[in-house]
């Protein structure tokens, strides 16, 4: 008679529970103690818990354009502001445009606050203009005393390279006289910079010793646009708020400009020739590091339009003598850039180099990324939200999550009573891991707890309890079935798995794709929703099922004591299963007369 076959070992969480235990163990104690490292304690509130700054931006009608203010336009603004919020690690910021022309911003308090404020005042299109002259930021002295002329800083002013090399910065070198005449060639050609005369067609323009324009003939529209410039460059004062606010206000990109920046920590004043390059054209900016010589640097990536314009006007300036071979980057009128070309840059590809801090770099990238709004806009109002009704809410909130624990656990006692013991312990450790994970998420990816997303922890504890409650019941079919609870619990298992991960796969892709197609706080809903599924998952696998198999070893439990929740009688079982041994029919009673 051939022996009987041995059966099958079970493998994974089923053979080996302890293994599984051990590496939720692992995970918990993981995430807590980087919870601690990183100093991340506890969840970063969102601004309606938390408070924060609500800043209200109007958009305004541009010369020419009347009709610009529309729907599109408003929207694309609203994602590139929100893109530029969020570039800045601030997340949970609520972009939304507010009737027909504002836009209002909301920045919790805390990551990056007053940071991200200035750049989401900064809201002005991003154009890169051709300098033709540079100087202090003061005005120019009285005449007849000494007075510096124009020039680049030289080693002040970083340097815009190709990507894949370096060049030297160029020596400062300028005069009155070739600003004056670059002024006037720029009116000349508003639509392009043009090259500044030669150094040796300078000496010799010089050696002849023309006549003065206003000497022999009345100035033209165009030299006398040139020598308004200039009357204005000098008494320019960008140490003075508000005539930095004023210059540049009206100007068309196609025209010459005045601007003001700072270089170095202190202001400087600008002369620069119409816009070569729209800030549209950038792909891509941000702030890295050079491999090379270890200096923070800002890359550029340009569109196939901003490529040819770009190496047109790096080709342009490259021939001439600083501080005309620099482009400045113009934000919102200001220069927040003025880096010097010594060639031109072909292929779409350049960086920016110059004493760039990691703060400077990555905020000059995050500016030329999502600098470029087709929309100018004003500041109409800035306001502190306080977190008084967020606090209230929250309360309100946390006080019916309790309530929603309280009747899942009354019911979890009253229906499976020692089961419950490990449907709770399951949830505790789903609430460890939520509550770690979401505290690391803060400070990793800038994630913020608001209401909805709180209302989405809340409604996960439905869902994890869903899970449980669908392997009790497999469990408990198993022992109707008439087996005893250690085959039971085995054999439930892949029943229960197979209806567990298409219930948490639908709950899972519906809040992918509720985050995916909404913005704001809707999405910390989606997001929390489809966090705590995937958690709800681990938990059931590597948790719950683990201890169930442990305790099944349990005389407790496997005896089916009473308040175990997995008494036969209680359940109905039926007689336990055996297999008979019998091969025929069995014979047929024999009548004890007829014998």
């Amino acid at each position: 008679m051939a022996a009987p076959k041995k059966g099958r070992r079970p493998t994974g969480a089923q053979g080996r529970p302890g293994r599984a235990l051990a590496i939720i163990l692992i995970a918990m104690v993981a995430l807590t103690a980087g919870m601690f490292v990183s100093d991340q304690t506890t969840p970063r509130l969102g601004i309606d818990l938390a408070g924060g700054t609500s800043i209200t931006l109007k958009a305004k009608s541009e010369p020419g354009k009347p009709d610009a203010i529309n729907e599109t336009n408003m929207n694309t603004a609203v994602g590139i502001i929100e893109r530029r919020v969020n570039g800045l690690g601030v997340s949970e910021a609520e972009v939304q445009t507010q009737g027909r022309d504002h836009i209002i911003v909301n920045i919790p308090k805390g990551m990056n606050e007053k940071q991200a404020r200035e750049q989401v005042g900064t809201t002005a299109q991003l154009y890169f203009r051709p300098v033709i002259a540079f100087a202090d930021g003061a005005p120019a002295a009285p005449e007849g005393s000494p007075s510096p002329s124009p020039s680049a800083s030289g080693s002040g002013a970083p340097k815009a390279e190709d990507g894949n090399k370096s060049s030297p910065s160029a020596t400062p070198s300028s005069s009155a006289t070739s600003q004056g005449r670059a002024l006037s060639e720029a009116l000349k050609a508003p639509n392009a910079p043009t090259p500044s005369p030669s150094a040796s067609e300078s000496k010799k323009a010089d050696d002849t010793k023309a006549p003065s324009p206003s000497a022999s003939a009345p100035p033209t529209g165009d030299e006398a646009a040139a020598a308004d410039l200039q009357a204005r460059f000098a008494t320019l004062d960008c140490t003075d708020e508000a005539q930095r606010a004023a210059v540049g206000k009206g100007v068309k990109p196609t025209e010459p400009t005045l601007a003001c920046g700072q270089r170095g920590g202190a202001w400087g004043k600008w002369v620069l020739g119409p816009a070569a390059v729209e800030g549209k054209d950038i792909k891509s900016a941000k702030g890295v590091i050079d491999p090379q010589s270890g200096q923070w640097i800002v890359t550029m990536d340009f569109n196939d339009k901003g490529s040819d314009a770009f190496a047109k006007v790096t080709g342009e300036l490259s021939a001439k003598q600083p501080p005309q071979n620099q482009f400045a980057i113009v934000l919102d009128g200001d220069v927040v850039s003025d880096p010097s070309v010594s060639s031109a840059i072909m292929g779409g590809n350049a960086q920016i180099s110059g004493g760039f801090t990691q703060q400077s770099a990555q905020d000059l990238g995050n500016m030329l990324s999502y600098g470029a709004l087709p929309l100018s806009f004003s500041e109409d109002s800035v306001t502190t939200v306080t977190a008084a009704l967020g606090s209230e809410q929250l309360r309100a909130g946390l006080i019916a999550g309790a309530i929603g624990m309280l009747l899942v656990v009354i019911y979890l006692l009253v229906y499976y009573r020692g089961l419950a013991f490990i449907a709770i312990i399951s949830l505790l450790v789903s609430a460890v891991l939520t509550y770690t994970i979401m505290s690391l998420l803060g400070k990793g990816i800038g994630f913020a707890l608001n209401l909805p997303a709180v209302c989405g922890a809340i409604v996960a504890i439905g869902i994890t309890a869903d899970s449980f409650i669908v392997y009790f019941e497999r469990i408990r079919d198993e022992i109707r079935e008439g087996r005893t609870l250690r085959p039971a619990v085995e054999r439930a298992w892949p029943r229960a798995r197979r209806t567990i991960l298409v219930s948490d796969f639908v709950s899972f892709l519906a809040a992918a794709v509720l985050f995916i197609v909404t913005v704001g706080k809707v999405q910390g809903f989606a997001f929390t929703l489809g966090l705590t599924t995937l958690l709800d998952v681990v938990v059931v696998f590597l948790f719950t099922k683990p201890v169930m198999t442990l305790l099944a070893r349990t005389k407790f439990f496997s005896s089916g004591h009473p308040w175990s929740g997995l008494d036969p009688k209680r359940l109905g079982a039926k007689p336990p299963l055996r297999r008979s041994r019998r091969t025929g029919p069995a014979p047929a009673p024999v009548d004890a007369k007829e014998a």
